[in-house]
C-alpha cells in the first residue's frame, strides 16, 4: 500500500476563464486525518492488485502545508498532461505485446485441437483469424513505432494526434485478438486456466484509460480539421 498520494483536486479560487489552471496537485500522505480507504475495486469482477491495484478513498476536511502543491497552484493539468502522452503509448506498447502472447496462444491451440477430422487452423474461419490477427499487430506496431518518433523528434504536444491515433487503435486491436484467442479456446478461454480472460480485461479498460476513445476521437478529428485547413488556406 502506497504511504503517499498525489491528490489532483480543483482550485477553491479557479479562475473559470482559465480552463487548463484550475486543478493542482499535491502530495497527501495516506496516514493524514480524514483519508479514510474505503474498498479495493475490481476490474470485471476480478481482483485489480496485479496491476497496481485501485482503491476508493473519501477524503473529509484533509489538510496539508500547501508546500505539498507540486510545481505550484493551478499546474495539475500541466503535469498530468505531461505525463499522459508517454504514459498512453506506454500502455499501447503493452497491447502490442499482449496481441503478440494472445496470438502464439491462439496458434499453440488451434495446432493441438481438431474438431471435425482436421486441425482448427485447417478452417478458413480460424485460418482468417490468424491472418488478421497478424495484419492488425503489424499495422499497430507501425503507428506506435510513428508516434514515438514524432513525440521524440517533436515533443509531446505535435505528437497529440498520432498518440490519440494509437490510443484507440492499439484497444481496439488487442480487443480482437483476444478475442479470437477466446474464441478458439472455448470454454477454457474465459477460465483462469489461460490468461486469456485477465489479458481481455486489461485490453477493455485500455479503451477507457487515460481517456476513453470518443474523447480522442474527437480530438483527432480536431487537428485533423485543423491541418487540412492550414493546407487549403496555403493552397489559396
Amino acid at each position: 500500500m502506497c504511504k503517499i498520494a498525489v491528490v489532483m483536486c480543483r482550485n477553491k479560487t479557479a479562475d473559470s476563464n482559465n480552463r487548463h489552471g484550475q486543478h493542482s496537485m499535491i502530495l497527501v500522505p495516506m496516514d493524514t486525518p480524514g483519508v479514510k480507504k474505503i474498498r479495493a475495486l475490481t476490474v470485471f469482477g476480478a481482483d485489480d492488485a496485479n496491476h497496481g491495484g485501485h482503491l476508493e478513498v473519501h477524503f473529509d476536511n484533509v489538510r496539508v502545508p500547501a508546500s505539498n502543491i507540486l510545481l505550484g497552484e493551478g499546474r495539475g493539468f500541466e503535469i498530468a498532461q505531461g505525463r499522459l502522452g508517454p504514459g498512453r503509448l506506454h500502455h499501447c506498447m503493452r497491447a502490442i505485446g499482449l496481441a503478440e502472447h494472445a496470438l502464439e496462444l491462439l496458434c499453440q491451440r488451434s495446432a493441438s485441437r481438431q474438431t471435425f477430422g482436421n486441425k482448427l487452423y485447417h478452417h478458413e474461419v480460424v485460418a482468417h483469424w490468424i491472418a488478421e490477427s497478424r495484419i492488425a499487430i503489424e499495422q499497430t506496431r507501425l503507428l506506435a513505432l510513428h508516434a514515438a518518433h514524432t513525440l521524440d523528434t517533436k515533443g509531446n504536444k505535435a505528437a497529440r494526434k498520432q498518440i490519440g491515433m494509437i490510443k484507440v487503435v492499439a484497444g481496439r486491436m488487442a480487443i480482437k485478438v483476444v478475442d479470437c484467442a477466446i474464441q478458439v479456446h472455448g470454454g477454457a478461454g474465459v477460465s483462469d486456466d489461460f490468461p486469456l480472460a485477465q489479458m481481455y480485461a486489461y485490453a477493455r479498460t485500455l479503451r477507457l484509460a487515460d481517456g476513453p476513445d470518443e474523447v480522442h476521437l474527437s480530438s483527432i478529428a480536431q487537428m485533423e480539421l485543423r491541418d487540412q485547413l492550414r493546407r487549403m488556406a496555403a493552397k489559396l
